[in-house]
């Protein structure tokens, strides 16, 4: 991978192309600050721009206007000191990643191995998907979605849920009564053993083939657990399961951003009312500063009535061009299954949310892309019957122009 660094100090310059240059990576130098960037990059064409320094408004700003002229171009900042507000203004800026300094080898490497699995936009031979649900506001029922999606992708692989709601995680609420043996913070607390199977004995099976990683319990052990951490669970978990769904808590994070980075697919999950699209607008904006190309992500409009005020010409024009699944009103059962503990699939096999969520999944496992066609005379009747009840017709998707 080519990669350019600039940084206002030769001294510092020096170490990082030797750093980079140790892990057989093109390096391009330029001494300077954010009047820099645009002449490196043009001159370098590089693959990764690296920016020591430049931790203000005026190199953010220059950040900025290289990511619209050079949109495929990977971003990464050294920063000795960043506030919440700082790392906001530099992912709007297009900013990958943020990294502490002073910075180990082996953790600059790491960075630009992520940052070059992204630039390839492929998924490592032999690794499961990961597919990440994130509410656009408050219950729009991105739990449940991804804990019905989590049931019907184990009808063809091995499924980790991992709940990163960190403040309010109830994933295993909606299916299971127990209590979970350990957390997503006691795995981070023991990270160094962390192996497949340490990670398989801190879950909780509550399905065949399904296993959930859950939510700590005490707020305060929320903030023992760091994005980094996330990423090693992640990277392992992808070797060992076919699929690894992420129910993923609002507002978006540093760590949210850390996991979504890794989704093959990601899925706003939001409700055909004004606060909602208004709400998923600002996310799919976030997403874009982040760079994540529009065939990865895939609104879900969860409780949708065919003949409410907000329509799918609505969705389509107030979202943008984006593959758009929408998911039937079913209250009664939905919320009877999840007061329950129970997943719907349980007792509801005729259910239009469930039929729905089993062809989302059916897409997924397609081979070579394509959505599997459902056989069989109980198929096609319970394909009919979600068709009826959710005012579409049979194989109808809403693809955006």
């Amino acid at each position: 991978m080519k990669v350019a660094i600039v940084s206002p100090d030769n001294t510092r310059l020096a170490e990082l192309a030797q750093l980079l240059q140790a892990g057989a990576h093109e390096v391009v130098t330029s001494v300077g600050g954010a009047g820099a960037l645009q002449a490196l990059v043009a001159h370098a064409a590089p693959d990764l721009l690296l920016v020591d320094g430049c931790a203000d408004s005026a190199g953010l700003a220059a950040i900025a206007a290289i990511g619209a002229r050079h949109p495929g171009l990977a971003v990464l900042l050294l920063c000795a000191a960043a506030s919440p507000d700082f790392l906001i203004g530099a992912m709007r800026a297009g900013v990958r990643e943020v990294l502490p300094v002073p910075l180990a080898a082996a953790e600059l490497e790491a960075a630009l191995g992520r940052a070059g699995a992204r630039l390839r936009g492929a998924q490592a031979p032999g690794e499961g998907k990961v597919l990440a649900f994130i509410a656009c506001k408050g219950g729009s029922g991105a739990t449940f979605l991804a804990t019905s999606m989590s049931l019907q992708l184990a009808r063809t692989g091995s499924v980790l849920l991992v709940d990163l709601n960190l403040q309010f995680g109830d994933a295993l609420a909606f299916m299971h009564e127990g209590q979970a043996p350990s957390t997503l913070a006691d795995v981070a607390r023991a990270i160094a053993r962390l192996d497949a199977s340490f990670l398989a004995a801190s879950t909780v099976r509550v399905a065949p083939n399904v296993s959930l990683l859950a939510a700590p319990e005490d707020h305060a052990q929320a903030a023992e657990i760091s994005a980094a951490h996330v990423d090693a669970i992640l990277a392992l978990a992808v070797r060992h399961y076919d699929y690894v769904v992420l129910d993923i808590g609002r507002p978006v994070t540093t760590l949210g951003i850390k996991a979504l980075d890794r989704a093959w697919r990601i899925y706003p999950v939001l409700q055909a009312s004004l606060t909602s699209i208004r709400n998923a607008r600002k996310m799919l904006a976030i997403f874009k500063s982040l760079d994540y190309g529009d065939d990865r992500i895939e609104p879900i409009v969860n409780r949708f009535e065919r003949r409410g005020q907000i329509g799918v010409a609505d969705l389509e024009r107030a979202l943008g061009k984006f593959h758009i699944h929408t998911v039937p009103n079913s209250y009664r059962q939905v919320t009877a299954a999840t007061d329950h503990g129970e997943p719907l699939a349980g007792g509801a096999c005729a259910n239009p949310v469930l039929v729905e969520v089993a062809a989302l999944a059916d897409a997924l496992t397609a081979p070579a892309g394509e959505a599997r066609q459902r056989s069989g005379p109980l198929a096609r009747l319970l394909a009919s019957l979600a068709s009826r009840l959710s005012g579409r017709q049979p194989g109808e998707s809403h693809v955006l122009p």
